[in-house]
């Protein structure tokens, strides 16, 4: 009960930090839109066919025309809503940025932990790997992946970034558990017996979590971008629409340059998107730093 009293208190603290900066302010604001957005694409079945983001066509309209009445946004090269494939795009974003970012930090804290506990070769040998993961250029490496093996459906791209995004976390929390396991309380449950994995799981691991959720709102934005391009470049999931999908029909169909109500929209969500998540782990940041916190008064 007092561990329960003692964590509401601490994260109503941090609340207050965190809400009082103008950038988390604004990053939650934007990220609270976007959801709504995301949530909204779970009902677009209920508005007709005629507005399903893949299937739906217009009878009337079969081309690309502006804003109307009917269609908000306007329409795209064969008459299907823009408005619902960006709600179907914000879905699409929001699973891709937090599944792949989640899948990720799990294998770095994970691995961290467990270099930063074990050392010797155990640690050489993750570290090793680590860097070697780091310098893999992750956006070339999906897209050779793409093209030995066509075009990669929404899941198979969340693992891939996953896979590829973990080493910096790693370090960070391997940095981090070094310094944990020096500390009086870690040598204290060494001393009354706890096993090495207790002493990661249940002692290391509740100090190293805020700051991997932390690095978790900057991997997010890196996935949402990954996923853009690839699906920009032609490479993403065809049965799936993205805010990158639409940017490809919009260009591939020729309508870059004659259709701003088309290519606009995606654009400017992916950008806010990934802009708030920033805002939030800027946020975030000054937290868990309370220099950050005395600088800026």
């Amino acid at each position: 009960m007092s561990y329960y009293f003692g964590f509401m208190h601490r994260f109503s603290s941090n609340w207050k930090i965190f809400i009082q900066n103008p950038l988390g302010k604004a990053g939650l604001a934007l990220l609270s839109l976007f959801a709504l957005m995301a949530v909204a694409s779970f009902g677009l079945h209920l508005l007709g066919p005629m507005y399903d983001p893949m299937t739906g066509v217009d009878p009337v309209v079969s081309r690309s025309v502006g804003p109307s009445t009917s269609h908000w946004l306007g329409t795209d090269f064969i008459g299907r809503d823009i408005l619902c494939q960006l709600l179907e795009g914000a879905k699409i974003a929001f699973i891709v940025g937090l599944a792949s970012a989640f899948i990720s930090i799990i294998i770095g804290t994970v691995v961290g932990m467990v270099s930063g506990y074990a050392g010797g070769i155990v640690d050489i040998l993750l570290m090793r790997l680590a860097d070697m993961v780091m310098v893999l250029p992750s956006l070339v490496i999906l897209l050779i992946i793409a093209a030995l093996f066509g075009q990669l459906n929404i899941w198979m791209i969340v693992f891939l970034i996953a896979i590829l995004r973990w080493p910096a976390v790693a370090r960070v929390i391997r940095s981090q558990t070094l310094s944990l396991k020096q500390r009086p309380f870690i040598e204290a449950s060494r001393v009354a017996g706890a096993s090495d994995i207790r002493i990661i799981f249940k002692h290391i691991m509740p100090n190293v979590l805020p700051l991997a959720f932390l690095y978790m709102t900057f991997r997010v934005t890196s996935a949402i971008l990954v996923e853009a391009s690839l699906s920009f470049l032609g490479f993403g999931d065809p049965g799936q629409i993205s805010w990158g999908m639409m940017l490809q029909w919009v260009w591939s169909s020729g309508h870059m340059f004659q259709a701003p109500y088309w290519l606009l929209p995606p654009g400017i969500c992916i950008s806010l998107l990934t802009l708030s998540f920033y805002m939030v782990g800027r946020a975030m940041d000054e937290v868990l730093d309370p220099r950050l916190r005395r600088e800026g008064q």
